[in-house]
This record gives C-alpha cells, structure tokens and sequence, in this order.
C-alpha cells in the first residue's frame, strides 16, 4: 500500500468487533475512517469528501436497495463496497447493477478488506481527469489547482473551496456553456433538487470576487434557462453587445454579465 496515500472511508456497521479490528487497521494504513450508525442523508456524505463507503446491508434492514440506488445515483464519484452478511446471487448482481462498486461476504478478513477498499479507490481515482498542476491564465486571473486558489496581480481571491472548484470547472471548459444541473452534480457531487438555486447564488459570489479585483474584465457569462459560460472577455469590449441564450433562442443583451443572473 502507498504510505502516502489517504482515503477517506465511512462505515456504516454495527458489528462492534468487526469495526474496532477494521479502525485499527485504517489507522495504521494512515486513513481517515467515520463509522455511523445508520442510513444518513447523501447530502452529508457529500459534505464528508468520502472516497469510498463500506456498508453492512443488514444494518439498513428494509430500506437497505433503496438507500443504495440513491447513494450510487447521487454520489456518482463515490466508491461503494458492500460488506454484508451471506446473500444470494441475484442480490449481489442487484446491487452491482445499481452502482456498488464490490461485494464482500462476512465473515471475512480485514486486511481483505483494506485491499479491496483500496482498490475500489485507485480504479476511481484513475477514472478521473488528469489535472495539470500548472496554472491556467485568463485574462488577469491566474488559477492555481495545486493550491486550490486564484490570484489576480498576485493578490489572493481568498475564494472558499467550492467556488474555487466551481470557478476551475468554468475554466476547464472555457467557451463551453455548462448547464446548472451538469454544474451542480460535478461541484456539489449528487443530483440538483428541483427549484434549488445553489449554483446562482455561488457565481453571484464569484463573479463579485472577481469583479472587486480585476474590474477590467467580464469572466462568466450567463444563458439563461442554461447555464454559465467562462469566457474572458476586456472591459473595451463591454460596449459591444453579448449574446445570450434564452432556451433555445439567441437574443443580443448590452447588459452586465452580474446583471444577467438567471432569477
């Protein structure tokens, strides 16, 4: 196992020997381990910045398929590793085809355990884009992902961690349109609740941080109905007008682009 690296692991078990023997192990590996009690929303999960749950259906009783199809649908980044009592064929290929990532029947050994877990980890790390460690300059912003920050002149943003990810997706696709609900599951890490305005409300925040440092240029554009564009643009051309979408409609706007939130 690499010593360097840290997975993030939750547990829900209530199997007090088992998970005493698995803490010791994921302590000595350098691993961040929560045990819970039961069933906890997927908004918190979100929250915990997990790499992989480890879950004993048995602890979730009835609930237990339904609580997976939402944690594996709304978390898609999130390993799952089902480590559960005997069970059927049909139900491990249930659960693998609702999203579980690995099944491990008890009793079993921890170490075996630990290895699965850390591979559930390593094939979802690698799925994932590569990052280049350099920064990413656009107009007078530079963005830095080894640092998790921007900077403008070499002045800080003092951006929070989710609008810097927001702001790096944005910048990743520069000239692209991201719609709200592709933003919100990339950035927030599950689906969008119908009428929920998180995404506005974080490039709202956004854009004024950059407006207070780089007032010479306009970053994020708004389609409304869509979503966010990333796409530099110099006040000298802020009198030119900017064409938005309005659904499926282009209309010519001489507005602001913080004017052109989505309400």
């Amino acid at each position: 196992m690499n010593p360097h690296q840290t997975i993030r692991l939750a547990v829900i078990d209530d199997d007090s020997g088992f998970v005493t023997v698995l803490t010791k192990r994921t302590d000595a590996a350098g691993w961040e381990q929560r045990t819970l009690g039961g069933a906890i929303p997927p908004e918190e999960l979100v929250a915990m910045k997990l790499n992989v749950l480890l879950v004993d259906l048995g602890v979730l009783g009835d609930e237990s398929w339904g609580y997976l199809e939402r944690v594996c649908g709304m978390l898609p980044d999130l390993g799952v590793v089902v480590c559960t009592g005997r069970s059927t064929v049909a139900q491990r290929v249930r659960g693998l085809r609702l999203g579980v990532d690995d099944w491990i029947t008890k009793p079993c050994h921890p170490e075996e355990v630990i290895a699965r877990v850390e591979a559930v980890s390593r094939r979802r790390r690698r799925s994932r884009p590569h990052v280049e460690a350099g920064p990413v300059v656009a107009g007078e912003l530079e963005i830095r992902a080894d640092r998790f920050q921007a900077f403008v002149a070499g002045n800080s943003l003092d951006l929070t961690r989710r609008e810097f990810e927001l702001l790096q997706l944005l910048a990743d696709a520069r000239g692209q349109v991201l719609e709200r609900e592709a933003i919100y599951q990339r950035v927030w890490g599950y689906a969008m609740a119908h009428g929920d305005r998180s995404v506005d409300v974080f490039i709202r925040k956004l854009r004024q941080k950059l407006e207070k440092r780089s007032p010479a240029w306009s970053y994020i554009h708004t389609h409304f109905g869509v979503g966010y564009r990333f796409d530099p643009e110099s006040a000298s051309n802020a009198d030119a007008p900017v064409r938005e979408v309005r659904g499926d409609a282009e209309v010519a706007s001489g507005l602001h682009a913080e004017q052109l939130v989505a309400s």
